[in-house]
């Protein structure tokens, strides 16, 4: 059984992402701690998993003993739609506390998750500090910078994903894929059938509800 841990957690989307993984390789897999701060992500997490998930990371007095970690760690301070403070902004500071746990638990890997724009923060110093800090916990990382509309999403939604494993350095199938740099684009090289094509690729209208509660109109 492959136990694994869910950090800022959302409403599980990594998580749900992972399990899938894991049927699909038929791996038994147990989250053993979830944690999500916002009182409405919590509520939504409790409704897709069956189980609400812990709170602030700080206030969770143990953690139990894990496999992998699971993080998309606050994207706020280094985001280009915010004020890209980094670890100057509290939020960033929550990367140490990842890093803290991998110390001390030393788990066989991890999968994190941020804005791309952690990768050109401060012109590229946070990331250099953070792939650092993560080698010298003796974790080989390789990261991708992918674009969930590549993924049958209905969205540009540009991320980075940082695959870390202990004493070795992971081997990706996939490549950094910015997808369309902007949804002009996108909307000109899908309706001329160029780089998109419409069976793989989802817009708005596909994931629209028929006859959706009148009460969202």
């Amino acid at each position: 059984m492959l136990k694994f841990i869910d950090l800022f957690a959302g409403v599980g989307g990594i998580r749900l992402g992972f399990e899938q993984a894991m049927q699909a390789l038929g791996i038994n897999a147990e989250c053993v701690l979830s944690s999500e701060i916002d009182r409405y992500a919590q509520e939504t997490y409790a409704l897709n998993f069956g189980e609400p998930p812990s709170g602030d990371l700080y206030e969770i007095p143990l953690i139990p003993a894990f496999d992998f970690m699971l993080a998309g760690f606050p994207c706020q301070p280094f985001s280009y739609a915010g004020k890209q403070k980094g670890f100057v902004d509290t939020r960033g500071t929550l990367f140490f506390e990842i890093e803290r746990i991998l110390g001390t638990h030393r788990p066989q890997g991890f999968l994190l998750e941020n804005v791309r724009g952690l990768t050109s923060h401060d012109q590229g110093r946070t990331f250099a500090t953070i792939l650092e800090k993560l080698a010298a916990l003796d974790y080989g990382v390789s990261y991708l910078v992918l674009n969930s509309s590549n993924f049958g999403v209905a969205q540009n939604r540009v991320r980075v994903y940082i695959l870390g494993w202990l004493k070795s350095r992971p081997v990706l199938s996939l490549q950094s894929d910015l997808g369309a740099a902007d949804s002009h684009r996108f909307k000109s090289e899908f309706q001329q059938g160029g780089l998109f094509d419409e069976r793989s690729y989802r817009v708005v209208a596909d994931i629209l509800e028929d006859a959706p509660d009148a009460r969202f109109d």
